[in-house]
């Protein structure tokens, strides 16, 4: 029943990731791609496709925060790894501080997916 829910949620996930990752090389080469309008566009409606079948699931699934610590941990992962994406993709900073948060969201979007398929927020 939530199949064809999940698998738009883990296609939103794969693609969101695909143009993080492709993001951040070409911030890192100064690639003019970056001023494109639709790379400035698809990845905002994606990753809100991606927020609105992940509440979905948790809907069908009956999955509350109040009982689930790894959905805490992932609601509180998120915010961190949007804050530090907008710290590397965001022009104005120094290379090397936006690198830095570039490779720590990295980290934290790991971070969040190991969590999600774990369903453990201790790794």
């Amino acid at each position: 029943m939530y199949t064809p829910v999940k698998y738009a949620h883990v296609a939103a996930v794969a693609l969101s990731f695909t143009l993080f990752v492709l993001r951040g090389i070409w911030m890192m080469l100064d690639s003019p791609n970056l001023g494109r309008r639709w790379v400035r566009i698809v990845p905002h409606v994606n990753d809100t496709l991606l927020l609105l079948a992940g509440v979905t699931l948790a809907f069908m699934l009956h999955v509350s925060p109040g009982e689930n610590p790894w959905l805490v941990a992932k609601l509180v992962a998120l915010p961190v790894y949007i804050g530090l994406g907008m710290l590397a993709l965001r022009p104005g900073r120094p290379k090397a501080v936006r690198v830095a948060a570039w490779m720590a969201a990295l980290a934290v979007f790991g971070y969040i997916a190991a969590v999600a398929v774990t369903r453990s927020p201790s790794l």
